[in-house]
């Protein structure tokens, strides 16, 4: 049994008091009784909804190896025969946690942020990275101000690279969190209308992003979209936050880690890409240009983070697009097979375009047909109606056989899709969802794409439930997006 952290040095880090007897160490640190492993610490953290410590007994059943609780919470607490590390609060404990992690760590440390691919940047370092060494990252998108803590808390002492994903949806929120994380390498992958309704405009996002440089280690590096129109404004804080190594990646001239060519396919792509002078050919196992970006940056990062280049970018061969985020699942339907394209988990304009794009890409059988399935972008404020009617020059260009809307806001790309577009658009997913399912064939390929409160992953699971696989589709990790 792997301990993540002996007892007398977690009651160090928590500044805590111990109540019982301590076991030897624990095996990993959980806020949520329902995924607890045995030997794990349950922080019972109080939340919006929830208060940690109505969960305690739940935790001890799951077999939590001791108990992280609020001192005003113990007499309440007291009929609980297990070990306990009492603090003023709980939250605050498990940051201490993450700060002591991030000390006693030797790791290269990542930070990524952008409005678009943070997620799949963050999975697909992740990914190569563990072809030269123990990498640790959260399995979900935990990327928020409990989220971060929680994902340094569990790092490993002898972790070699740590990948951390920061999120925001207002200002100020990056900031507190990359200064716990100290990154060696920060990622900004990209600026666009995510969040829209929070800020006054993309100057603004890009302002609230560059937060990130704030926290990178002396001697550090900020690796940035070369191709983002926000570039300047992402160099000059990165520059003013004093780093001195800023670097870009993209297909523009000056991008230090620079595509020179792109071979694009239904089931993955070819790039070749210069970096330090040499020219590197890498396979991509999952398809897409906006993934071949993702994969730029992290060539550059592992590049900068003195990684074995060969073996990273071989190992990129093997990569695959996530739940929500691209994951392909071939379906059986009475007559034959589809292809089911699942872009569930987030929505908005740039990722809505990147989606339009894969789906036109996506090879279709005799017969078959590119089917769009589109919800509402959500948090875009006074600019919704605006950029849900502005896709409709995606659509044209991508040209979807069958268009299928739903949601409120979608109405407005209804009333503007163009006469030659076959559409309907639905309020509720149930409505959407007899809709498509009416509308499948064998040869067809459906790509599902919106917010992911919208719920279009129901949609998603209707037909995996309807139609069996022809294939078990890749891995699946679990992503919760609290960004």
């Amino acid at each position: 049994m792997t301990l993540v952290w002996r007892s007398e040095a977690l009651v160090a880090a928590t500044r805590g008091r111990p109540f019982g007897t301590m076991p030897a160490g624990v095996t990993g640190i959980s806020i949520d009784s329902r995924t607890l492993q045995p030997g794990e610490a349950f922080f019972a953290i109080k939340g919006d909804r929830f208060d940690g410590h109505d969960f305690a007994t739940a935790a001890i059943k799951a077999g939590a190896g001791l108990l992280v609780v609020s001192d005003g919470k113990l007499p309440a607490l007291g009929r609980i025969n297990a070990p306990m590390i009492v603090v003023p609060d709980v939250l605050a404990a498990l940051e201490m946690t993450g700060i002591a992690a991030r000390a006693r760590s030797r790791a290269k440390i990542f930070a990524v942020t952008g409005s678009v691919g943070k997620t799949s940047t963050k999975e697909a370092l992740r990914h190569a990275l563990s072809s030269v060494g123990k990498v640790h990252a959260s399995n979900r998108s935990f990327n928020n101000h409990w989220g971060v803590p929680l994902t340094l808390a569990r790092m490993p002492e002898d972790a070699d690279y740590a990948i951390f994903e920061i999120g925001m949806n207002h200002p100020g929120e990056i900031r507190p969190l990359v200064k716990f994380v100290r990154p060696h390498i920060a990622i900004v992958t990209l600026i666009a209308a995510a969040h829209l309704g929070h800020f006054r405009g993309l100057e603004e996002i890009a302002a609230a992003k560059a937060e990130i440089f704030e926290g990178v280690e002396r001697g550090g590096h900020a690796l940035i979209n070369r191709d983002d129109p926000r570039w300047k404004v992402l160099e000059k804080a990165a520059r003013d936050a004093g780093i001195e190594h800023v670097w870009g990646f993209g297909a523009h001239a000056r991008a230090t880690f620079r595509l020179v060519d792109c071979e694009l396919r239904g089931d993955g792509s070819t790039l070749t890409a210069k970096m330090a002078g040499h020219e590197v050919v890498v396979p991509v196992g999952a398809p897409g240009r906006h993934i071949v970006q993702n994969v730029l940056a992290v060539l550059g990062a592992a590049y900068l983070a003195g990684a074995d280049m060969s073996k990273v970018a071989k190992s990129l061969g093997n990569l695959r697009a996530e739940a929500g985020r691209g994951m392909r699942h071939t379906l059986r339907h009475p007559q034959g097979s589809f292809t089911l394209i699942d872009e569930s988990y987030n929505a908005n304009p740039a990722s809505m375009k990147a989606a339009l794009e894969l789906l036109q890409s996506a090879p279709v059988g005799e017969g078959g047909r590119r089917i769009a399935v589109l919800g509402d972008m959500l948090e875009l404020g006074a600019y919704s109606e605006r950029l849900h009617a502005g896709l409709a020059d995606v659509v044209a260009s991508t040209r979807p056989d069958i268009v299928l809307l739903g949601g409120q806001e979608m109405k407005a790309l209804a009333a503007t899709l163009p006469a030659e577009i076959r559409f309907e658009h639905m309020d509720d997913v149930e409505a959407l969802k007899t809709a498509l399912l009416r509308t499948l064939r064998p040869g067809d390929a459906v790509m599902i794409k919106s917010s992911k409160s919208i719920g279009f992953s129901k949609l998603v699971d209707a037909m995996v439930a309807q139609f069996p696989a022809v294939e078990p589709p890749a891995t699946e990790s679990e992503q919760i997006d609290l960004n």
